[in-house]
């Protein structure tokens, strides 16, 4: 019986091939990491218009002459790990970039870097202390009463947490991949955090440093995270447009600042080991964080193959949400993908600018029904004593300070009670 042999040049002649297309793959690469890269993050201009302790607010200059203008403006308050740049990582993939063409009128937080003397901040520090001041701020500011919105994965948490204490001021609120089910076992590290010696680490570390948590996340998934991306570099290292994408996300992801030790602690215990906020049974200093309490419209997106947040992390939030006008959105990605994916550009991103507006358009019309019922009403010397108070109360309403350093209205307006909630930290000490 015969047996099918390859010639021996066939194969060497292919080898011959392999080489010199690896010669020219490696020529180009060379040539493709010696140039000039441009590996720039956020790169869309932005003012920064408040400032407290660590942490500043960006404000980002939309297109004023556009037809499409939201009346609202809308807050996005990004994780306290890793930087809120993941929304404007690249111009062609840029969340900020679509919101501004899209009308929004947008605020973003920057947490900034933690350093010892943060360390004994707690999450109600966060919520009712950095986030009431930056919303009353933009509230003041633009002589509104509530204001859009949006938190991503922790800083959706906070959202949560802020929008259930203070719907008064939250007009609507957007959730995107946001834990507020911690009770689940699909996601690797919701396993790893209900046996974590949380007071151990705090006592080692005082805060969490980003490059630990950085190791964390890695050893999630190591064979793709540790292996096959950089696989993936190597066959595509003559790609100038890859590579510098790649390098983008490198520079992102090890940009990690540290988490303020108390909040790491309490946002351990009380939401992963004891599951408090979904079962309303969270505090936040003396107050109850209540979810039915969340009246405002709600848009909750999570990722279907998210292993960091996990869809039954997600998807429990509309169910305990009193409002009527409340949406979830699973989309078919993981947890950064939302962001940065081409595909999901073009889901993510201009879903919230329609859903937006179309709140806004509605606003807009119930504001013009009201003011002409207000002109046929009665003079206000006509009023019940307390409306008048009412109104007096209002006239007074102070208005944005401006700035020592630009004596513009966009300066950073001084915290309501007077003092940083370093310095409040540190009066309670002594």
């Amino acid at each position: 019986m015969n047996s099918t042999k390859i010639p021996i040049d066939i194969i060497l002649e292919r080898l011959a091939e392999d080489a010199e297309k690896v010669q020219k793959r490696a020529s180009k690469a060379s040539d493709v990491l010696l140039s000039d890269l441009n590996y720039e993050l956020a790169q869309t201009p932005y003012e920064i218009v408040y400032e407290e302790d660590r942490v500043r607010v960006k404000h980002y200059l939309r297109d004023e002459n556009n037809e499409n203008k939201l009346k609202v403006p809308l807050l996005v308050v990004y994780a306290l790990i890793n930087r809120e740049t993941m929304l404007d990582l690249q111009p062609d993939r840029s969340v900020v970039k679509t919101f501004l063409e899209g009308g929004i009128d947008l605020y973003m937080v920057d947490w900034g870097y933690p350093t010892r003397k943060d360390r004994f901040l707690t999450i109600d520090d966060h919520v009712n202390g950095y986030m009431n001041n930056i919303i009353d701020f933009i509230r003041t500011k633009h002589n509104v009463p509530k204001i859009n919105l949006m938190g991503i994965c922790m800083g959706g948490t906070f959202c949560v947490m802020y929008s259930a204490l203070h719907p008064d001021k939250i007009k609507n609120l957007i959730t995107t991949v946001t834990p507020t089910n911690f009770d689940t076992d699909k996601g690797l590290l919701h396993v790893w955090m209900k046996d974590i010696d949380v007071d151990r680490m705090i006592r080692t570390f005082g805060n969490i440093p980003g490059d630990i948590m950085n190791f964390g996340f890695l050893l999630l998934n190591p064979a793709r995270l540790m292996i096959d991306k950089y696989v993936g570099f190597m066959e595509n290292m003559d790609n100038k447009d890859f590579v510098e994408n790649f390098v983008r996300m490198e520079r992102w992801i090890f940009d990690s600042p540290d988490v303020p030790g108390e909040t790491f602690r309490q946002f351990v215990e009380d939401c992963y080991q004891k599951n408090l906020l979904i079962q309303n049974k969270m505090y936040l200093g003396s107050q109850q964080v209540d979810l039915s309490k969340l009246t405002m419209p709600l848009l909750n997106f999570f990722g279907e193959y998210d292993h960091l947040v996990p869809p039954e992390a997600c998807n429990r939030l509309t169910t305990a949400a009193a409002a009527k006008d409340k949406e979830d959105v699973c989309l078919e990605t993981g947890h950064i993908g939302i962001y940065v994916s081409s595909r999901f550009q073009k889901l993510f991103a201009p879903k919230i600018v329609r859903w937006l507006m179309e709140r806004d358009t509605v606003d807009a019309v119930v504001r013009k029904r009201k003011q002409k019922i207000k002109i046929a009403g009665p003079p206000a010397e006509s009023r019940p004593p307390k409306k008048r108070q009412k109104a007096k109360a209002a006239a007074k309403k102070p208005k944005a300070t401006r700035s020592p350093r630009t004596g513009t209205k966009t300066g950073r307006q001084a915290p309501k009670k007077g003092k940083s909630l370093l310095m409040q930290k540190i009066a309670e000490a002594i």
